[in-house]
C-alpha cells in the first residue's frame, strides 16, 4: 500500500524516516510530503498534497498518516479527494481542537512569523471544528507521556506535553489509542507502528475501502 507521511510543525520529513523505514520493511511504498508554515499557507500547502498524490500514489489503493499539524492539511484535503480518498487514515497527536498551546503562544510575535497562517489557524476554535472527519477508517493516537502535577499548564491531565489527551481526541477521546510518548516523537512509537500495521492488514483482509469515520 501506498503511505503518505506528513510531518508536524516545526519538524520536517525527517521526523518521519524511522517509521518509513519501519513501513518499507513491512512492504509498504512510503512516501515523504513536507512542507513550511512559515512560507506557505494552509491552501498552498493542501494544494501540492493533493497534486503529490494525483501523480505519485496509487488511488485505490493508499493511506495517509499526519502528525500534529499534518493531520489538519489531511483534513483540509478531503474535500479535493472526494473521487479518490485514502483506504484510511492514521493521526498521530492531531490537534482535533483549538488547542492551549497555540492559543497561548498565538499572542506572541515570534510564534506569528514562524508558524504563520497555519499557527494562527490552530488557536481558531470555529476554524478547528468545521474541519471535517476524513469518511474512511481512522485511527487516532493520543500521548499520555508528558509530565502531570497540579501547578503544570495541564494539572493532572493526561497529555504529551504539547495537548492533553481531550484536545488531541475530541469526541473520539473512547476508541483512541493513548500511547506512553510525547508529542514530538510519537511517530517513532512502536506501539503506534505495530498497531497501524494490524490496521492496515485488517482493513486490506476486509477489502474494505469506504465509510463512516470509524475508530477500533
Amino acid at each position: 500500500m501506498d503511505v503518505v507521511l506528513i510531518h508536524g510543525m516545526g519538524r520536517t520529513p525527517l521526523s518521519m524516516m524511522r517509521l518509513r523505514r519501519r513501513l518499507r520493511r513491512a512492504g509498504h511504498h512510503p512516501i515523504l510530503f513536507g512542507y513550511s508554515p512559515t512560507f506557505e499557507t494552509l491552501q498552498g500547502a493542501t494544494a501540492r498534497l493533493v497534486k503529490l498524490i494525483e501523480r505519485r500514489v496509487d488511488t485505490r489503493n493508499y493511506a495517509l498518516v499526519g502528525h500534529s499539524l499534518g493531520t489538519v492539511i489531511i483534513r483540509t484535503a478531503l474535500g479535493h479527494l472526494e473521487n479518490r480518498p485514502p483506504c484510511a487514515c492514521f493521526f498521530l497527536a492531531p490537534p482535533m481542537l483549538a488547542c492551549k498551546a497555540a492559543r497561548f503562544f498565538s499572542r506572541f510575535r515570534l510564534y506569528q512569523l514562524l508558524t504563520g497562517e497555519m499557527g494562527r489557524l490552530l488557536a481558531d476554535a470555529s476554524f478547528m471544528l468545521r474541519l471535517p472527519m476524513p469518511p474512511v477508517p481512522t485511527r487516532i493516537y493520543a500521548g499520555v507521556g508528558g509530565p502531570r502535577a497540579a501547578w503544570l499548564p495541564f494539572g493532572m491531565e493526561a497529555n504529551d506535553g504539547i495537548l492533553s489527551v481531550s484536545e488531541a481526541t475530541g469526541r473520539f477521546e473512547v476508541a483512541a489509542v493513548k500511547v506512553p510518548s510525547m508529542h514530538t516523537f510519537i511517530m517513532n512509537s512502536k506501539r503506534v507502528y505495530d498497531d497501524m500495521i494490524r490496521f492496515i492488514e485488517t482493513l486490506e483482509q476486509s477489502g474494505r475501502s469506504s465509510g463512516a469515520p470509524h475508530q477500533e
